[in-house]
């Protein structure tokens, strides 16, 4: 085996002094992919913090109709204990029967969502279609 020490051989190629940007340019189209498909994933289990209304409230009728979903769950219609299978007849008596009477839902806001919507159907397949959700109201 030979080698041959000196330069400025005809073989040789030359030396380009240029960036070659075609593999910078690959990677940043990966990592882009990357973050593109990353970036939905990452947000699927937002924890949401509702916040207080900060609106006027509007003025109450003489005798509001009150249901309140408590922190352990349990409902009352105008202070007055009720189960969710009798919602309806009780929500009744308490409006005299009246459907287009308005019904004020305050609930514990550590009341899972799915409580909550379990009254308003019962509510509603009573006929009660008026609902006003309440909120704290700020001093």
């Amino acid at each position: 085996m030979a080698f041959k020490l000196s330069g400025g051989d005809a073989d040789e190629l030359p030396v380009n002094h240029e960036i070659n940007v075609t593999p910078f340019i690959d990677v940043m189209l990966v990592l882009l992919i990357i973050f593109m498909v990353a970036a939905p994933l990452a947000t699927v289990d937002v924890k949401v913090d509702l916040p207080v209304a900060n609106a006027e409230p509007s003025a109450r009728p003489d005798e509001p109709l009150f249901l309140t979903i408590e922190q352990d769950g349990r409902l009352t219609v105008n202070d007055r204990p009720v189960e969710l299978a009798a919602l309806g007849s009780a929500v009744s008596e308490a409006s005299d029967g009246d459907n287009e009477a308005r019904v004020f839902l305050r609930a514990d806001k550590a009341v899972p969502y799915e409580r909550i919507m379990d009254a308003m159907n019962a509510l509603r397949s009573a006929g009660y279609l008026r609902v006003a959700l309440m909120g704290a109201e700020v001093s």
